[in-house]
């Protein structure tokens, strides 16, 4: 995102062992600011009937998880070979991604609708979201992401091996920094204030990432331009 994985990668000289194993580490953590994983995960941890910290982080980890999942089995043989999935494939995926965007944030508005956050509370016939949910959710996302520039700048090590190790640590970091962010929303969510005006939060909140999704989608189909 605005070249910030070019610069951290220019640190590496894809030989040097700590110096590759920390920039894989920057770039897996910094992947987590993405704009489509803030707004997918924002939308899953609000759209749950849990919204406590811990709550979050555990359903950030899992989805990170998945995330990370796919994006190793499907980085590795372009870290190796040089081998991409085929455009079609990868432009499926992304619009898939949005696809997903749009679903969680449908939820969030239909659950708004039927007035769950009404004063701070959820009515207990909610279902809670599950880990199996949201890994599934992570193995789609990471599988649109397999051609990022993260995959593509490890993917010049020389070493196939500490290529791989990289890969592995890139893939590892963006699930720990996706429960790190996810942590940090429940917290903020969490707290009585946003507890008690959640209710007037959902909608704004819901038609960001709606309008994010489709946009997102849209983009993954060369109709309209990606600004990231």
């Amino acid at each position: 995102m605005f070249g910030l994985d070019d610069k951290i990668a220019s640190h590496s000289n894809g030989t040097t062992m700590l110096i590759v194993v920390g920039v894989s580490i920057l770039l897996g953590l910094r992947h987590a600011s993405d704009p489509d994983h803030l707004a997918a995960v924002t939308t899953l941890i609000a759209s749950s009937r849990e919204r406590a910290a811990q709550r979050a982080a555990r359903l950030g980890f899992v989805w990170g998880l998945g995330h990370a999942t796919s994006l190793f089995v499907f980085g590795l043989p372009v870290v190796l070979y040089s081998t991409y999935l085929p455009r079609p494939v990868q432009s499926a995926a992304e619009t898939t991604v949005g696809f997903v965007i749009v679903a969680l944030a449908v939820l969030l508005l239909a659950r708004w609708r039927r007035g769950i956050f009404r004063d701070g509370h959820s009515h207990a016939h909610v279902p809670t979201r599950t880990g199996r949910g949201a890994f599934g959710i992570g193995l789609v996302h990471g599988m649109g992401g397999t051609a990022g520039v993260g995959v593509l700048l490890l993917a010049t090590i020389h070493s196939r091996a500490l290529a791989v190790v990289a890969l592995a640590l890139f893939a590892f970091c963006t699930a720990v920094s996706m429960a790190l962010l996810s942590t940090g929303f429940g917290f903020t969510l969490g707290t009585a204030g946003i507890q008690r005006s959640f209710q007037r939060i959902a909608p704004a909140l819901g038609i960001a990432s709606l309008a994010f999704g489709i946009w997102y989608a849209l983009g993954a189909q060369g109709v309209v331009p990606y600004l990231f």
